[in-house]
């Protein structure tokens, strides 16, 4: 990964549809995407992975009215994932955590797996208090989390990566059948390569250093 291409680099906005991401590379990038840290393990994700033309002119119908300028970015990427994140942390799915960190052995001693259990359980409990019950807040900033660092992972990968805010959360729920379900969406990424006929030459503007780093 070339960082100093990445700091003077703009997000890619428009993709190039004729190519698309090599299936090794693209399934390296879902292993990743699998791994990626959450806050306490706590996997609050299901990706929907559009990697059909049927699948992303599905995404790009629910995309109108004011975010009609982003269906073209769906369409031509070569790929898109729908990040959708739980609406809450019932304890079933907690247990579902544990015991998959014991079948995988992630604690050689029992009793420290014990112990991050309960801890775990209390951190939980404590978000959902520092949120006056709505988890779904604590639960989209690790859905925002993975999704910086699977930009990061498809920029290792020589693969643009770009999220998308602009949708209607109601109306992508409902294209997806997910309205009535335990996740809602949180993020959208078009994934691909740039159309270089297109790409903006412009510097990218940010504030100086002296502005936004405290030195200490």
């Amino acid at each position: 990964m070339n960082l100093d291409k990445l700091i003077t680099k703009h997000l890619t906005r428009y993709f190039d549809p004729s190519k698309r991401i090599p299936e090794e590379t693209f399934q390296q990038l879902l292993r990743y995407l699998r791994t990626s840290p959450t806050t306490i393990n706590i996997q609050p994700n299901r990706f929907h992975v559009l990697e059909t033309q049927d699948g992303k002119d599905k995404l790009a119908d629910a995309l109108v009215g004011r975010f009609a300028d982003n269906a073209e970015k769906v369409r031509n990427a070569s790929h898109a994932i729908i990040f959708t994140t739980r609406k809450d942390i019932p304890d079933t799915h907690l247990q579902e955590i544990f015991e998959k960190e014991r079948a995988d052995g992630r604690f050689a001693d029992p009793e420290i797996q014990k112990g991050w259990e309960a801890g775990a359980s209390n951190f939980v409990e404590i978000q959902t208090e520092n949120y006056g019950g709505n988890v779904l807040h604590w639960l989209e900033k690790n859905t925002y989390l993975v999704v910086g660092a699977t930009m990061m992972a498809a920029a290792s990968l020589g693969v643009d990566a770009t999220p998308l805010e602009g949708f209607d959360r109601k109306t992508v729920d409902a294209a997806f059948d997910l309205t009535d379900t335990d996740y809602t969406t949180t993020l959208l990424m078009v994934l691909g390569y740039p159309d270089e006929a297109r790409v903006s030459r412009q510097p990218v503007s940010r504030f100086d250093a002296e502005k936004i780093f405290t030195h200490m």
